[in-house]
């Protein structure tokens, strides 16, 4: 029986609290009935234990898009109707969990980062309700896109600055709608509704033939809330400063074609009834949701990448702790290609500047 036929068949288990066994090591779950997503009145509410299966029937597809990456997460203890908070360190992880050292400007010194490469660490940040992950764009491991770069990440930031965690492995443009439902509390956020996410589907789609005309290509999922997240896989030969200069310069000329539709605008105020085109999650340390992350919304949902052709027939709500695994095991991951796809954007803006 593989790993995860192991662990679904112990989580089958009516107790609200047991040792499970995974990858060799115990671990403690507890309560497994809490609710963590209400549902929305038609759906059943989402306890830990549908979040620990989920996480168990996707882990062969999600861990590959964390591995060697430093990951933070953000924390649910009541459930996404409670209060959350960031965690980037953790005291004493258990035998499983890697941790790494990483210089941290904002913290003026080294901090442990967690490395999720099992499935053990997956359930252990899932039963603490570490529900959305959040991995860099950049990790930690050589290649043939990293000589000259040094793996040593601790001890100040120009070391840090030299390594290979400085050179990220894509360059992402988040894509978020701010036009209002109507139906928001004054001062909340756009919610997600059809007529905001279609504007943003147009917009994504746009801008995947932009940037098919330079030669690129880009992979596209759901935020798992109101948005899409774009990705262009490149070699590791730009800084982070560099990535986010190009995702600039990109969105800057998205602007100019486009000044309806998008905005590039900090003060939220000034973002209505635009599309807002965030270029400056390409930053060291900032994270967009990973691939199949849950989300926080009633339903469940979760990020989930799709195929450009799928991409005008479907919906964020479609894809939740419920439909997603079954989508994964029949039709496999549309990003499977991504770390493999990489892209020279060196090549090409020396072609375009000679």
């Amino acid at each position: 029986m593989s790993e995860v036929a192991e662990v679904l068949a112990q989580l089958e288990q009516r107790k609200a609290r047991f040792e499970l066994s995974v990858g060799g090591f115990s671990l403690s779950v507890t309560n497994l009935e809490k609710v963590l997503w209400p549902g929305d009145g038609r759906d059943d509410p989402l306890t830990k234990r549908d979040l620990l299966r989920y996480i168990t029937r996707v882990s062969p597809w999600l861990l590959p898009h964390l591995a060697g990456r430093p990951l933070f997460v953000t924390r649910y203890p009541d459930g996404v109707n409670g209060k959350s908070f960031y965690q980037k360190h953790w005291e004493d992880p258990p035998d499983f969990a890697r941790n790494i050292s990483i210089y941290s400007n904002h913290n003026e010194g080294d901090g442990d980062y967690l490395i999720c490469e099992n499935l053990a660490t997956l359930l252990w940040l899932s039963q603490m309700a570490g529900l959305e992950l959040h991995p860099w764009f950049s990790r930690i491991d050589s290649g043939p896109d990293t000589r000259g770069k040094s793996r040593k990440f601790a001890g100040s930031l120009a070391t840090l600055d030299k390594s290979v965690l400085n050179f990220p492995d894509f360059v992402v443009f988040d894509l978020d709608p701010y036009e209002y439902s109507g139906r928001e509390a004054k001062g909340e956020e756009p919610e997600l509704h059809r007529r905001a996410f279609s504007r943003t589907r147009d917009l994504a789609l746009r801008l995947r033939d932009l940037l098919a005309g330079l030669g690129l290509e880009i992979f596209v999922k759901t935020s798992g809330r109101t948005g899409l997240h774009l990705y262009l896989p490149i070699l590791r030969k730009f800084d982070y400063d560099s990535a986010r200069g190009i995702a600039e310069t990109i969105g800057r000329y998205a602007l100019q074609l486009w000044p309806r539709d998008v905005t590039l605008e900090w003060s939220v105020e000034r973002r209505t009834g635009k599309i807002f085109f965030d270029y400056n999650q390409n930053s060291r340390g900032k994270s967009l949701a990973a691939i199949f992350s849950p989300r926080r919304h009633p339903l469940g949902t979760v990020s989930m990448p799709v195929t450009w052709e799928r991409l005008e027939k479907i919906y964020p709500t479609d894809f939740t702790l419920r439909t997603a695994p079954d989508l994964l095991e029949e039709q496999g991951d549309p990003w499977s290609e991504i770390l493999t796809s990489k892209q020279d954007l060196g090549e090409l803006l020396e072609a375009r500047t000679a």
